[in-house]
């Protein structure tokens, strides 16, 4: 009878440990989660930039990943996390996007933006807006409360009204840095006027480049991408890029990951490279950082194009690659590792 007794017990006490060990695992595993940002990628030369300018950046980079990885660790969605941390920096001007944005050639501010919520694969765009604070803001609006995936122009502006999000000037993004970049930028392609392709093709990369964006895995175990951007310097004709097309510069699926690019926008479109890093992790079978580099050190380096991403796995491993001179990124991860960085080996 005592030796049944003391089998009971012991078996009792085994069950009670084997609960415990899985309810910790499972809290584990519903606690992780994880956020990486970039301010844009491009010529962003170490030589020239001094203590105070990069001290100013990893200052933003630093608001803006703990602003969404708090967010996160409040049990918040991803898709809250990355919109906060995209409008810190959509409000700072040195990043080219809201207040900071580039001019167009005719001296005006046409902004984009794009989100995407890798559990539903719902999404929203908008592309050539000049009345909207918050690009982004507008983009999750278009994702939740329109049938459409994409809005631009005017039509954008007016639901934007319709929802309720703040208008501002365009001249609100005007920054000084900004503009003497468009002079010198119309200098150049004035001068070649007769052939606006060679002429837009002798720009330095400066003027092609600068996008920020987010990607995140929150404790459910969902994934969001969005990116915001100004565009290109000096821009003509209603030029959009990657930013806003779903699969270029922005995607999340929680099957494989989640993706915002930054670059020369003709390339990301072309080569559909948000959405290309996925397909391969869930196709092919790799790991994200593999997938991630194929993308954008062989694929778009043989184009010839140039840039890099922020993305995020499902497991919240996260891989940021780039091909420029530099790209200013941040990440912050449950696990205990943060990084801020800008130039290669850093």
């Amino acid at each position: 009878m005592m030796k049944n007794k003391l089998l009971k017990h012991g078996l009792l006490v085994s069950l009670s440990m084997l609960a415990s060990l899985n309810f910790t695992a499972v809290q584990a595993f519903e606690s992780s989660f994880a956020i990486a940002i970039h301010g844009g990628a491009g010529a962003i030369s170490k030589s020239k930039m001094t203590p105070e300018q990069r001290q100013a950046y990893e200052a933003k980079l630093k608001e803006a990943i703990d602003v969404g990885y708090q967010l996160l660790s409040q049990g918040k969605s991803s898709q809250k996390a990355i919109i906060a941390a995209i409008q810190i920096m959509e409000a700072s001007p040195l990043f080219n996007a809201g207040k900071g944005a580039v001019y167009t050639f005719e001296g005006e501010h046409e902004l984009d933006a794009s989100i995407m919520n890798g559990e539903t694969l719902n999404a929203g765009a908008v592309s050539g807006v000049k009345t909207v604070q918050s690009p982004i803001a507008l983009a999750e609006k278009v994702m939740e409360e329109s049938v459409h995936v994409m809005l631009s122009g005017e039509g954008a502006e007016n639901f934007a009204k319709k929802v309720g999000l703040k208008e501002v000037e365009n001249s609100y993004f005007n920054t000084e840095r900004r503009y003497k970049s468009l002079l010198r930028a119309k200098k150049k392609l004035i001068e070649k006027d007769k052939d606006f392709q060679a002429a837009h093709q002798s720009l330095p990369l400066e003027y092609k480049v600068g996008t920020v964006g987010a990607v995140a895995l929150d404790k459910d175990g969902n994934l969001a991408a969005g990116t915001s951007t100004g565009g290109m310097t000096a821009k003509r004709f209603g030029r959009i890029g990657d930013a806003p097309i779903i699969g270029a510069g922005t995607y999340a699926n929680n099957e494989s990951c989640a993706v915002s690019a930054t670059g020369h926008g003709e390339y990301f479109i072309r080569y559909h490279v948000a959405a290309d890093i996925c397909a391969r992790m869930q196709y092919q079978n790799i790991p994200l950082e593999k997938a991630a580099d194929v993308v954008i050190n062989k694929i778009l380096v043989e184009a010839g194009g140039s840039g890099g991403v922020i993305a995020i796995d499902a497991k919240g491993n996260i891989a940021m690659p780039f091909n420029s001179e530099g790209m200013y990124r941040a990440s912050k991860s449950s696990n205990g590792q943060s990084f801020i960085g800008i130039f290669h080996n850093e």
